[in-house]
């Protein structure tokens, strides 16, 4: 199989050059809904499923679930930066270092699809009562050498929620598990 077709199953995320109210709800949807969507793909695997890599050199399922939730908890920081200070240079992380850790080597799953739950629970809402101006607002992201508007972001952010979860349910399809 194409190794680029297993990095990025839904293709990179594309922007569009105008995000409108009616895009930034639809992403908004995909973030609400994306922990119960997660939950029910990954509930019922077993402990040897959840330590199969999603691709050859890629991470396990358990270690992207943990990803998921290190990233999006990295993300609602950064939104409460952007909308409390003045285009706030965001503090960047080794992602794929976060992914050794033993935490997100070992630990349950449950534990980061329940804060997966409660975060996007709480990021939605905030994003629901966001202005479409609040939405202009950026961050700086220094390793990208640019600047975000949290509009941007939401598209991104909802898009990483289903490139990982297409990661997982390739495999479960692949394996014969689903």
């Amino acid at each position: 199989m194409d190794l680029e077709k297993l990095k990025y199953p839904i293709g990179t995320f594309d922007c569009p050059s105008n995000i409108t109210s009616e895009k930034l709800e639809a992403w908004i949807s995909i973030l609400e809904h994306f922990p119960n969507r997660l939950n029910n793909l990954v509930s019922n695997l077993s402990e040897v499923q959840l330590n199969t890599p999603y691709r050859p050199e890629g991470w396990t399922v358990r270690q992207t679930i943990h990803h998921v939730y290190d990233s999006h908890h990295n993300a609602y920081t950064r939104f409460k930066w952007a909308l409390t200070e003045a285009t706030p240079i965001i503090k960047a992380y080794d992602e794929k270092a976060w992914a050794e850790t033993a935490d997100a080597k070992n630990a349950p799953i449950d534990l980061s699809l329940v804060a997966i739950s409660a975060l996007h629970a709480k990021w939605t809402y905030l994003l629901k009562g966001l202005s479409i101006d609040n939405f202009q607002r950026e961050i700086i992201h220094p390793e990208r050498n640019r600047t975000m508007s949290l509009a941007y972001m939401t598209g991104m952010y909802a898009w990483h929620s289903n490139h990982h979860y297409a990661h997982i349910e390739n495999l479960l399809k692949r394996e014969g598990w689903k």
